[in-house]
């Protein structure tokens, strides 16, 4: 329940003092942060940001450019003021955590444009304990009905030359690999050598997009996003390097334009989470609540689960997604067998059976991938007809038999308009075979031609997906999208999507370097969950071709890990079933790990180096533990005093071997049990690239007697 705060203070501050500057100030509910709002003597309202004493944000600038009417809503005049408080906790579908805590404070400042217009607007801004959200809202009003905004003048001003973790400003992805420099080396044109990705729009040599994370000299973390993003294109930054400030700059349409709207109308939250801990910054769930709360009200059906596929095979080269056996992703020369056939497709069936894994997901299984890629063509795939090899009612019934479900594939090769007309006939094959879950694909460039990826029209094309497979009972998993911004609260059966560069990329490509995964929790992975497919066992390319020299480039122990300290309610068991098979001993921490937890431990972390998380699982009292490094080794000293006290625990590490390095030694690793409780102190030893990963379940009395106690 909102709550009205006393703020008699404030009033008399702003309005004693008619022609002189106008000051606010608010803090978060434990005090360390303070929001500071000045409405300047001459129309300009710029905020501020500190915590404990210690400058976030420096006085930045808020407002809009319109083309249509022509106003710049830059000069303000304040007419009133709202606070209010809201303490609430809330539970989600799925998630991290069982309930989350929705604590803040908030301030809204009713405005009025100075120039003659006559258009007013509010601002409302939300101080948490972990950082501040703050949006645009246009109320209905006889001065502007449907109106275009041409530049959202927002300002993000930092305190100095941070060290950042960033990729390109881009209009059509965020495949790109991480930097990490100090601000003033910023340098997006570094993208233009990343020839890998399938379709690139960079526009500006300074400009960066959110997630943006930094950490400052004096041992500030801060991260600059967005959430709720609906109607409205994504945010990019792009720099002035003199200041070291941030300009928003929105991602336009095929005319130039930046979103269309008709008040009364709100833009998405700027979010910003600040913190003198790397751990809070993951911990927070500041984004998740400034989302809307579920427009589902029967959420029985939707299921986190881990899945296999005939995926990997397509990407290592040993098949092909198209019938005629051209189309591999590692674009060899020689024609390869088509993946998605009714035998192979029941050899996945069975291992996933066999296991308990609850899906498969099956790449190239229809019609058009041979005439797909890069020709800009609009009706390609219709998504009902399968290659003649593929036979669907029989692997429906050998799946259901097996206790598996099929997961959906549709790629639309970036022609959207298509993929619209075909959406509710797709749907309803989908329904009529049992498929629940889809995992859809945007790779290409966009149609309606001219559009872009994170423009406003796709963002509403994502809203519509969700919404659409919502009302079909179908959960999504999206491949190329707008980066999330916590919309899979509003639409829990919005499990999971890619919007980054995803394990696939070491198959093919130079890869993602070892401090990737470090770094994509304290980025990407604000938003919301990846479906960034772990679990490689086999590291080296050239195990399926000898010319070949990629690799992931991470140990296989790591490859575990990320089960952990990746966060996504759909895991992907991502390798082919004879590569698990012949490690089935390593393989048993994918079949354990869970997909759903009631509490997560942000155990230890610092972006671009290392990353140590446990979880409990649930409704169970299994906890799972991960630990990732970079490229160089570490050790650590971990409790486990996140266990339930007086209980005795089986932990099970899978961890690198002495000589295990992901270059050199990828696949060596070491599996070990004790009996742990919530006293033990657990020794990590971290290779090069590497990671360990930890089951703890509650032993029985048999198991006591037999397992000795870590540490003896």
């Amino acid at each position: 329940m909102f709550k009205k705060l006393f703020a008699g203070i404030l009033a008399i501050t702003l309005f004693q003092f008619v022609y002189a500057d106008q000051f606010i100030n608010l803090h978060s509910p434990d005090g360390n942060l303070q929001l500071g709002l000045n409405n300047r003597d001459n129309g300009d309202l710029v905020y501020r940001l500190t915590y404990k004493g210690k400058t976030v944000i420096a006085p930045s600038g808020l407002g809009f450019k319109l083309r249509v009417p022509d106003v710049s809503l830059i000069k303000f005049t304040l007419i009133s003021t709202d606070s209010t408080l809201l303490d609430e906790t809330w539970k989600p579908v799925w998630g991290e955590q069982s309930s989350i805590r929705n604590n803040f404070k908030q301030l809204v400042l009713n405005l009025k444009e100075q120039s003659g217009s006559g258009i007013t607007i509010k601002i409302i801004f939300r101080v948490f304990n972990d950082g501040l959200g703050f949006r645009y809202e246009f109320p209905k009003q006889d001065k502007l009905n449907h109106f275009i905004i041409a530049d959202e003048l927002t300002q993000f001003a930092l305190s100095g030359d941070h060290k950042a973790f960033w990729i390109p400003g881009d209009y059509d992805s965020n495949e790109y690999g991480y930097y990490t420099t100090k601000l003033s080396e910023i340098d997006a044109t570094r993208g233009e050598k990343v020839t890998e990705i399938a379709v690139r729009t960079l526009y500006d040599k300074n400009a960066v997009q959110t997630p943006l994370m930094m950490k400052t000299s004096d041992g500030l973390y801060i991260n600059i996003h967005e959430a709720a993003l609906i109607n409205y294109p994504a945010m990019n930054l792009v720099l002035d390097k003199s200041s070291f400030t941030f300009n928003a700059h929105l991602v336009p349409d095929a005319v130039g334009n930046k979103a269309y709207l008709q008040a009364p109308a709100v833009t998405p939250w700027r979010t910003i989470i600040v913190s003198d801990k790397a751990t809070d910054i993951l911990a927070s769930k500041m984004i998740l609540n400034l989302n809307e709360p579920s427009k589902i009200t029967d959420v029985s059906w939707i299921k986190p689960q881990k899945f296999v596929g005939v995926w990997w095979e397509m990407h290592v080269g040993k098949s092909s997604w198209d019938c005629s056996g051209g189309q591999v992703g590692s674009q060899q020369a020689t024609k390869v067998t088509h993946g998605a056939n009714t035998a192979n497709v029941k050899k996945y069936i069975d291992f996933a059976s066999k296991n308990g894994i609850n899906g498969i997901l099956v790449e190239g299984w229809n019609t058009g991938w041979e005439d797909w890629f890069g020709n800009w063509k609009e009706d390609v795939f219709d998504f009902v007809t399968p290659y003649p090899d593929f036979n669907i009612k029989e692997l429906t019934a050998y799946a259901k038999a097996k206790g598996v479900k099929i997961i959906m594939h549709h790629e639309t090769s970036g022609s959207v308009t298509n993929y619209e007309r075909w959406m509710d006939t797709a749907y309803r094959l989908m329904r009529k075979y049992g498929y629940d879950a889809v995992k859809t694909g945007y790779v290409g460039r966009i149609i309606p031609r001219g559009e872009h990826h994170d423009g406003q029209w796709m963002v509403r094309h994502f809203e519509r997906v969700a919404k659409k497979t919502a009302d079909y009972h179908i959960m999504v998993d999206m491949h190329e999208p707008v980066r999330p911004t916590g919309l899979h609260r509003t639409y829990p059966n919005f499990l999971a999507c890619e919007a980054a560069r995803g394990n696939e990329f070491n198959a093919w490509s130079m890869g993602n370097m070892p401090e990737h995964e470090t770094i994509l929790p304290f980025t990407r992975l604000m938003g919301g969950p990846m479906d960034y497919t772990p679990g490689i066992f086999k590291i080296k390319m050239s195990d399926y071709n000898s010319s070949k020299q990629e690799q992931v480039h991470t140990t296989l122990a790591k490859q575990l890990a990320l089960y952990v300290t990746m966060y996504s309610p759909l895991q992907m068991a991502a390798d082919l079933p004879e590569n698990y098979e012949a490690k089935m001993d390593a393989f048993q921490f994918i079949k354990d790990v869970a997909v759903d937890w009631d509490d997560t431990k942000i155990i230890d972390a610092e972006p671009g180096d290392y990353i140590i998380i446990a979880r409990k699982a649930k409704e169970k009292a299994n906890w799972f533990m991960g630990a990732i490094t970079d490229e160089n080794a570490r050790s650590f000293t971990t409790e486990l005093n996140f266990l339930d006290a007086g209980k005795k625990y089986i932990a099970t590490i899978y961890r690198d071997a002495e000589n295990a390095d992901w270059k050199n030694n990828p696949e060596k690793y070491v599996i070990e049990k004790f009996i742990a409780d919530a006293a033990t102190k657990l020794k990590l030893n971290l290779r090069p690239g590497g990671g360990t990963a930890v089951s703890l379940i509650p032993a029985t009395e048999a198991e006591l007697k037999k397992i000795k106690q870590y540490g003896n």
